[in-house]
């Protein structure tokens, strides 16, 4: 029964079409995107926003927002101001991810960062823009069908993803053991389950809420983006490795430079593989109660896994 139900998995996911599935969602982004940052006076600020928002890449966050609410029983235009202030959220984090006091970057997906464009002091200020848009996004732009309690459950979990509970704690303590040989897998959890899992998670999570998810979904949906986000960390950690600036659109090596304590470092990069892609099969499961409404997000958690860049 296991095996046939199995080859039936496997079988919907390959009559799912991921490519063409992303790239309809990713111009429906990228045109979003355009739309909410206008150039106005000072014009400075908002092209310096613009660049790094508009500077391309894969979307899948804003894509994983729309999915679940979609997945959940809600539209695209419930959920597409959500999704834009996530991507406006995490380029903030890249602007200053790259900053010469953080990673210290020259480049961000094939160009240069913002601070090498536009000066250390405008590229904070573009971060700052970002973060502070995203959440009036969100609040001004969700459609009026959407219940106002709901909004203000997606504000507030963005607020966290994004703080001293998610995000900044995680690079806090990134920053804390540069250097450090002695870093557990408890504390490497700890940086990735904030840094790079919590807004992930408040992507998915947030997308079931403007949707009117049960409490039941949340729990499901919570598991699935925690899981989904670690095994996004992990390749990233991989690909540090074994993929080339170009490839990367950034510099390539970084964690090694930087003497990171990474997955790869402690389990190994075949392990560390493996590992990835036990974390995408148990995401993958608890969205089987969806049935085929879940295709996109398993194909999603599928594709974070087999990724080069």
């Amino acid at each position: 029964m296991v095996a046939t139900d199995n080859f039936q998995k496997t079988a919907e996911a390959a009559r799912f079409n991921l490519a063409a599935y992303l790239k309809e969602r990713q111009k429906l982004c990228e045109t979003a995107l355009d739309l909410a940052i206008p150039v106005v006076y000072p014009e400075k600020i908002y092209d310096a926003m613009r660049y790094s928002l508009l500077a391309g890449g894969k979307r899948v966050r804003p894509i994983l927002c729309l999915a679940t609410c979609e997945m959940i029983g809600g539209t695209i235009e419930m959920a597409m101001p959500t999704a834009c202030a996530v991507e406006m959220i995490h380029t903030m984090s890249l602007i200053h991810d790259d900053l010469p006091a953080m990673d210290n970057d020259d480049y961000r997906r094939g160009k240069l960062t913002n601070h090498k464009v536009y000066g250390e002091d405008i590229a904070i200020l573009a971060g700052d823009g970002l973060l502070a848009l995203a959440f009036e996004f969100v609040a001004t732009q969700t459609p009026q069908n959407v219940p106002r309690d709901q909004v203000l459950q997606v504000i507030a979990r963005l607020g966290r993803a994004l703080g001293a509970a998610g995000l900044v704690g995680g690079q806090v303590v990134d920053l804390d053991s540069e250097g450090k040989s002695d870093i557990s897998l408890e504390t490497l959890n700890f940086i990735h389950n904030h840094k790079t899992a919590a807004l992930l998670e408040a992507c998915v999570v947030c997308g079931g809420i403007l949707a009117g998810a049960s409490a039941e979904n949340i729990q499901k949906l919570t598991r699935y983006s925690q899981n989904i986000g670690l095994a996004f960390q992990i390749i990233d950690d991989i690909l540090d490795i074994t993929a080339t600036q170009e490839q990367l659109g950034k510099t390539a090596g970084k964690d090694l430079t930087a003497e990171k304590v990474t997955y790869p470092s402690l389990w190994g990069i075949e392990e560390s593989r493996s590992k990835a892609q036990q974390l995408v099969e148990s995401a993958c499961t608890e969205l089987a109660s969806f049935g085929e409404k879940a295709l996109p997000l398993q194909a999603i958690a599928h594709y974070i896994v087999s990724r080069n860049h």
